[in-house]
């Protein structure tokens, strides 16, 4: 076999996985492609071993999120990217570790947090509030 023929034989096994868009091993999951090990999962795609997620890809280990992409061990996670064991993060992007953060980018251990910039925990809340309330308004 020369490498073209590797290559052809390869991107033809990557394209029929990809069509087939089975869920081996998932348990009630609702149009979700070629997630592993998931349950009780909506419209995510190439996660692994998530529950009660929503909208996610690429995700694995975690549970609750929603519009995740990249995220690993993270949990009730809201339209973060790449995020690593976290909790309750809302529009962060590169984070490990964090708890209650809001829009917050390349974080690591730090808690109750919005923009990068540390709040206690009363006034953080209520930030959070009125800003969820903005942008659904939007």
């Amino acid at each position: 076999m020369d490498p073209r023929e590797f290559l052809k034989s390869y991107e033809q096994l990557r394209a029929q996985y990809e069509r087939a868009g089975e869920n081996p091993q998932g348990f009630k999951l609702k149009d979700c492609r070629n997630c592993g090990s998931c349950m009780f999962c909506t419209g995510c795609d190439n996660c692994y071993r998530c529950t009660h997620c929503t909208g996610c890809e690429g995700c694995s280990n975690s549970t609750h999120c929603e519009s995740c992409s990249g995220c690993h061990s993270s949990a009730y996670c809201v339209e973060s990217t790449n995020c690593v064991n976290c909790k309750y993060l809302e529009h962060c992007d590169a984070c490990a570790d964090c708890t209650y953060c809001f829009g917050c980018v390349g974080l690591s251990r730090k808690d109750f947090h919005i923009l990068n910039e540390p709040y206690g925990r009363t006034e953080y809340f209520q930030i959070i509030e009125k800003l969820q309330r903005d942008l659904r308004r939007r």
